[in-house]
């Protein structure tokens, strides 16, 4: 979400690429939606920009847990808006740096940001910027991999580059896994807290999901590492704008 005009070129393509994975995991997306539908209770319909929204899988996962409410999917890669079209009603493009997104300043009740900082160059700038969108006390529910997954940890020990981390945007070098997706920065679960909190917002709930990359034998694992997310693969944190 870094303006496609600050971006270097290969960088910039990389995004482009419809090669590259823009989906994350379901169990993921029903988790921070139910988490987010907590959040808003009943009532009047909100305005929930989801962020980041890649090809709008995650938001259309999301929306029956959301009804009435108004999802806009906001994206800078025209070629992630197309796919996105075909899930979502509303799918504009939209930057965090640069002009900003297309937003007035308080009008939304809600952002779905979904594996989204990992990518950004300039992840201060995006929260600036949301916290300028959101209304106060607005809910940011934001997710991103967990640098210190309880995997990790058994990794780094065995000097084996850390799952989520890549050193290379042309392939994957010295850590498991295939896809080349184009992480830049990662949180642990103390850093994501600091780091939101200092933005501005007050972090209301912090928990954990599993990975649907993590192999079939060890899935059962992953699950018993969401009830305590500072070992957890995803980190799923709600915050509210002070």
């Amino acid at each position: 979400m870094t303006s496609a005009a600050q971006l270097p070129k290969d960088l910039r393509d990389f995004y482009e690429d419809p090669a590259v994975p823009v989906a994350s995991g379901t169990p993921r997306s029903l988790r921070q939606a139910r988490m987010l539908a907590s959040a808003l209770g009943t009532g009047r319909a909100r305005t929930i920009l989801d962020i980041g929204c890649g090809d709008g899988t995650a938001a259309a996962t999301a929306a029956p847990l959301l009804p009435g409410h108004r999802i806009v999917g906001v994206d800078w890669s025209q070629d992630a808006l197309k796919r996105a079209r075909a899930h979502l009603t509303y799918a504009i493009r939209g930057e965090l740096s640069g002009s900003g997104l297309p937003f007035g300043t308080g009008s939304a009740d809600a952002v779905l940001f979904s594996e989204v900082i990992e990518h950004l160059v300039d992840p201060d700038a995006a929260l600036d910027e949301i916290r300028r969108v959101l209304r106060p006390g607005g809910h940011l529910m934001l997710s991103t991999p967990n640098l210190a997954a309880w995997y990790n940890r058994a990794l780094l020990l065995a000097g084996v580059q850390p799952v989520f981390s890549e050193v290379s945007l042309r392939g994957i070098h010295g850590r498991p896994g295939k896809e080349v997706v184009g992480h830049l920065r990662l949180y642990t679960a103390r850093a994501l807290r600091e780091f939101v909190g200092a933005a501005g917002f007050e972090v209301v709930r912090l928990e954990g999901a599993p990975f649907h990359g993590v192999p079939r034998p060890l899935r059962p694992l992953d699950r018993l590492a969401c009830a305590r997310p500072s070992l957890a693969s995803i980190l799923l944190l709600h915050a509210r704008k002070t």
